[in-house]
């Protein structure tokens, strides 16, 4: 966007094919963060309800046996199913706190183009352009 030169009213095809790239662009990684926070919290939720126990150099983790999808989960390489139950725990909550926070800025982006094609919503400085008119409308 910084390469193009801007023209009023988005009079060049650049401009706004540039435009509208960045936008579908961010509306895209917006979708796409909220997914991966939704199947992180899904996950997140299967790790809080998991009974685990170690078996070999593995761990398996069971649903509880109320569920209808009841299945185990085999965890290979793994020797202390703490790292599981606590460290993987953890990690799935960053990711989702980090998907959520990509997600609003994604929807922060969409906003401004959104305002700034539709509604003239100006992002950048203006301060000598009130100055003046400020200035013009006391000496009249």
């Amino acid at each position: 966007m910084l390469c193009v030169s801007y023209q009023v009213d988005e009079r060049t095809c650049i401009q706004f094919a540039m435009k509208l790239f960045y936008f579908l662009l961010s509306a895209l990684g917006l979708m796409v963060c909220v997914l991966a926070a939704a199947f992180a919290a899904h996950h997140y939720s299967q790790l809080a309800q998991f009974t685990c126990g170690t078996a070999l150099d593995s761990c398996q983790c069971k649903l509880p046996s109320l569920e209808p999808l009841s299945r185990t989960f085999v965890y290979r390489d793994v020797t202390d199913c703490t790292s599981i139950t606590g460290t993987f725990k953890l990690f799935l909550l960053i990711q989702m706190i980090l998907n959520l926070v990509c997600g609003l800025v994604c929807s922060l982006a969409c906003f401004v183009m959104w305002k700034h094609r539709y509604q003239v919503f100006y992002v950048g400085d203006r301060m000598c352009s009130l100055m003046t008119s400020e200035g013009q409308q006391q000496k009249v």
